[in-house]
């Protein structure tokens, strides 16, 4: 257990972090399953945009890896695309 105050205050605000990113996570890979079950070009596009920010978002603040973003938003890119 910490020994100083400066140690707990960082338990605690490491704590208060890694719940705020695992719900942004949690919640963008809920979008992406959206996306994906999506039918309708114009509906899919529009959710598109809105994913494509929130991984970028994810990307900059390192939750989840550049590269992994950038694969992500290709491939959901992609199959948008292909909707007709």
């Amino acid at each position: 257990m910490a020994n100083h105050k400066s140690a707990e205050k960082r338990i605690r605000s490491n704590e208060a972090k890694r719940q705020r990113n695992s719900y942004q996570h949690k919640t963008t890979r809920t979008y992406v399953k959206k996306l994906k079950a999506s039918t309708k070009k114009d509906e899919a596009a529009a959710l598109l945009k809105e994913v494509t920010a929130m991984l970028d978002k994810l990307a900059k603040k390192n939750i989840i890896h550049w590269k992994k973003a950038a694969n992500q938003k290709s491939a959901l890119t992609k199959m948008v695309n292909k909707l007709s």
